[in-house]
């Protein structure tokens, strides 16, 4: 059920505020990331549309909010990209097949597999950690998992658990340890690295 109202406060060192709903009761909270438009400021007295969602504790708030005029625009984070789980599966795939045909030592398959796993937990504990506002996982270390192998499960869990799947710089960190890893298998299965290749 959307309600609208209107900005009474407004803090902008702290981006909350309340909001009077126009059928009366009580103020309800909004932060600046419940709003859909972020580059706008609040200013008191702007009419906002809004969903009422609870809080961490339990408390009501406002969400999905938009000022009034404006289009609620649907949540990318929604949207799964089929595109990075369909790039990991056939990754995973084609080295078992790889495998089983003589092609691939069973050492890297091993390794692909398992750091996949370990990565894919780490960040399904991080986005628990996350939720219950506990300590969080570095960013470094979930990129140091994808780095030595980890990635085809990391880039599983960022779209099936819809974690950091949509901070623009760390998904470019993310594609730089895909792209070095890739290479550095490529370099194992070219000439210079061949003998490397065949002692694992």
């Amino acid at each position: 059920m959307r309600l609208k109202g209107k900005l009474v406060k407004w803090n902008e060192d702290k981006a909350f505020g309340f909001i009077a709903p126009n059928g009366g009761g009580n103020q309800v909270f909004i932060h600046k990331r419940a709003l859909s438009n972020r580059k706008r400021v609040p200013q008191v007295n702007d009419v906002i549309t809004f969903s009422i969602a609870k809080d961490k504790q339990g408390r009501h708030c406002a969400n999905k909010a938009t000022f009034s005029g404006e289009k609620l625009k649907q949540n990318q984070a929604n949207k799964v990209s089929r595109f990075s789980i369909y790039l990991s599966v056939i990754f995973l795939a084609l080295i078992t097949v790889a495998y089983f045909l003589g092609y691939f030592p069973q050492k890297l398959v091993v390794i692909y597999f398992t750091a996949s796993i370990i990565t894919y937990l780490a960040y399904a504990f991080d986005k628990s950690k996350a939720k219950r506002g506990k300590w969080r996982t570095q960013e470094s270390t979930l990129h140091l998992f994808s780095l030595i192998g980890g990635w085809p499960g990391a880039a599983i869990a960022q779209q099936l658990l819809r974690h950091k799947s949509q901070k623009k710089v760390f998904r470019v960190g993310f594609w730089f340890t895909v792209a070095v890893n890739s290479a550095a298998l490529l370099w194992l299965v070219s000439p210079s690295g061949h003998n490397i290749f065949l002692m694992l």
